[in-house]
């Protein structure tokens, strides 16, 4: 019997990279990239569509599909991990502190579920005092999973609305994953330095991404959520290894922080399974349900695939 052929997207990067040359494959299976630019529009088309077979899609975004009863599973393979004190930014000239964010607009760029803004309002409440229903939330876009219904405090910014020019005037009190423009700076003073302190001192390690299969095929193939996983974990640690070395020729952003996480911590940047992120699963899932983006907290072992549940790399 020959191998089955599986469409995919997931974005080329240190911890893909072998899967994507086709230096690593998947044990009796093959995988088909299909290349999304922007990688946000394989999240909707998986959700609204079921697009592929096996997609890298936004955690807080899955979350909120499994809720609705979209029929695919993750596996624990975190593609994506990240800080999230920089993600809120403040007009430079308008002095904002996050206490002051109370009885304020804040805008939020595109969906409310979007998961650096699941994380960012995180911290705001947990690091900052913020109390999160009593700031007015500004969406300059809709939500991947059109059937997910916000709290009253979240609004859509009106059309044409330029939110990051209203930020850097303080009509918008501060905003959330805008890009960096003039005018605009971190709310959170040394951002980048306070999200290695929030590590170093308590293990705060947010995820972003995951990997999610259809559920037709996880039932169909019951070896295919190991085999994926395998594949997807082989991959990572010969990116780990080269973050360890020197055969990176040209180190970016994310190599960087991935190599700091690891001075840091003296451990595999990029853990995959349930058991050595059980902490910051356990954490998201909290704050979506703090945030009013879920209705109760999902059992974990449901959320990703038999399979899975005892496999780390």
């Amino acid at each position: 019997m020959g191998q089955l052929t599986l469409t995919a997207v997931t974005r080329t990067q240190g911890a893909t990279r072998a899967l994507k040359d086709g230096t690593v494959t998947p044990a009796g299976y093959a995988l088909e990239f299909e290349e999304v630019p922007v990688l946000i529009q394989a999240f909707r088309r998986m959700v609204r569509e079921l697009a592929y077979d096996v997609t890298e899609m936004a955690f807080t975004t899955y979350l909120v599909a499994k809720a609705h009863g979209k029929p695919f599973t993750a596996l624990p393979v975190f593609l994506v991990r990240g800080f999230h004190h920089g993600a809120i930014t403040r007009g430079a000239a308008t002095g904002i502190t996050p206490a002051d964010l109370e009885g304020r607009r804040v805008g939020v760029s595109r969906g409310y579920t979007v998961t650096t803004g699941v994380w960012a309002r995180g911290i705001l409440a947990d690091e900052h005092g913020v109390d999160l229903s009593r700031v007015t939330w500004v969406l300059s876009g809709d939500e991947h999973v059109a059937s997910y219904v916000p709290p009253p405090n979240v609004v859509a910014a009106d059309a044409g609305e330029d939110m990051a020019a209203m930020v850097a005037a303080g009509d918008l009190a501060a905003g959330i994953g805008l890009p960096a423009g003039p005018g605009l700076t971190s709310l959170i003073p040394d951002a980048e330095e306070a999200g290695y302190r929030a590590l170093a001192e308590r293990g705060f390690y947010p995820i972003n991404h995951v990997i999610v299969v259809r559920d037709e095929l996880l039932a169909a193939h019951p070896d295919l959520a190991a085999s994926l996983f395998e594949a997807y974990a082989e991959a990572k640690r010969r990116y780990v290894t080269a973050l360890a070395g020197s055969a990176l020729a040209e180190p970016g952003p994310a190599d960087r922080m991935y190599q700091r996480v690891a001075q840091i911590t003296g451990e595999d940047p990029m853990p995959y399974g349930i058991a050595p992120n059980q902490a910051m699963i356990d954490q998201l899932i909290r704050y979506a349900v703090d945030q009013r983006i879920l209705d109760k907290p999902p059992v974990v072992s449901e959320i990703f695939a038999a399979g899975t549940h005892d496999l780390t790399a």
